[in-house]
């Protein structure tokens, strides 16, 4: 028993940073409503730690009864009985198993206690929501290096964490390039629809959410594929290992239940990062200002008629609306030279930092535009670039459809 008692300390770390007793409460305190089966899961890992194996296996009981297909808990009870006719040298011994499976259990169970561990600061906001618009009333970003989705709700235009869950990504990690590379996109994107379970194959479990990969910056790089998706896993299974998809995003059926109420379609981002940089509410205030005061010269230096001002905002590796750069300033300096006034309003503004790239910022917003010729009204996005010399400038605009 004490072999086993060892490998799963070894496999959690956690007698390094977390006492023994502790470590459900410190998340219950943190996460609100209560985290759930997992949190069932983790106590009966840290009875284990502690010897209480009794109290191990009533806990591990439970859990199976509610989610028989959870593998990773099967897997920690048949050790916990194999431990009671012969000794274990390692997690995940039972004869059954092949080494495949049980590197990937271990792999999830890593994840999952690793999240228990070293839960994400609660006072500090991750830096790439910059600004959530008002239509946007939660937000979803997922840590793909530790398998974790994090909810966040817009309370008064601040962040704020209300569930995480534990998620699969692609068998070949991050940075999707091509169609069918098995990786998961690195990026900002936004849920385009809905898929209920009837129109869908048992494999995609109880729903799916599009998102808009590829985007349009990745189609300037040139990435290929389609069908990237969060979407549930197959009946007879309760949650996938880490890295296990085709590309997509995974939760349990459970907890994708428990988020679909707070996904709408056309307004929630979805923000998947390698990584998650975490910033105070005051350096999170900071930025959102100066950037706004960058968005805001924008529309200004237009409403001006300053031509040569307004085309200042746009980078030499500009292109949209079917024109590169060269094209795009011939076509502005032609048509606002015999414009008697121009009006731009911007409302619905959202902001976030592109994960994976150097200061690249998405902006999109409900733009306003009239002038003594025309009138119109549509969605705008943007893509701005930190430059060498400081300075924002955009490298992409078109409308959202």
């Amino acid at each position: 028993m004490r072999s086993l008692v060892i490998s799963l300390l070894l496999l959690s770390q956690w007698s390094a940073s977390v006492a023994a007793g502790n470590i459900i409460a410190s998340h219950a305190r943190l996460h609100e409503p209560d985290p759930g089966q997992e949190a069932i899961l983790v106590q009966a890992l840290q009875n284990v730690s502690g010897s209480h194996i009794d109290a191990a296996m009533t806990d591990l009981r439970r859990l199976l009864a509610a989610n028989p297909d959870f593998r990773l808990a099967q897997m920690v009870y048949a050790d916990l009985l194999l431990s009671r006719t012969a000794p274990i040298s390692e997690f995940g011994a039972v004869p059954f198993a092949t080494y495949q499976q049980v590197n990937a259990l271990r792999d999830e169970a890593r994840a999952r206690l690793r999240h228990y561990r070293a839960p994400p600061p609660m006072d500090q906001i991750p830096s790439a929501l910059v600004k959530l618009s008002d239509q946007q009333g939660y937000v979803v970003l997922v840590n793909m290096t530790t398998s974790r989705l994090y909810l966040y709700e817009n309370r008064g235009g601040v962040p704020h964490l209300v569930r995480d869950f534990y998620a699969t990504i692609g068998k070949n990690g991050t940075g999707k390039l091509a169609q069918g590379d098995q990786k998961t996109p690195v990026g900002v994107y936004f849920v385009t629809g809905t898929i209920s379970p009837e129109k869908l194959p048992d494999f995609y479990g109880s729903g799916a959410f599009p998102i808009d990969y590829p985007n349009a910056w990745d189609q300037r790089r040139g990435r290929t594929g389609y069908g990237i998706w969060l979407h549930g896993t197959p009946s007879n299974t309760f949650s996938r290992p880490p890295r296990d998809s085709d590309g997509c995003v995974i939760l349990s059926n459970a907890d994708l239940e428990s988020i679909k109420q707070y996904i709408a379609p056309g307004e929630t981002p979805v923000i998947l990062a390698e990584d998650v940089e975490w910033i105070s509410r005051s350096q999170w205030e900071q930025r959102q200002a100066r950037l706004a005061i960058v968005v805001e010269q924008w529309r200004k230096d237009w409403e001006s008629r300053d031509t040569e001002q307004y085309l200042d905002h746009y980078s030499p590796s500009y292109s949209g609306l079917g024109m590169d750069y060269e094209r795009w300033v011939a076509y502005k300096r032609k048509v606002n030279s015999g414009k008697q006034f121009i009006r731009v309003g911007i409302s619905g503004q959202s902001m976030f930092l592109y994960p994976g790239e150097q200061a690249l910022l998405v902006v999109t917003f409900q733009q306003d535009y009239s002038s003594d010729r025309n009138h119109r009204r549509f969605v705008k996005r943007q893509y701005w670039r930190q430059e060498a010399d400081g300075r924002w400038r955009i490298l992409y605009e078109g409308s959202v459809t």
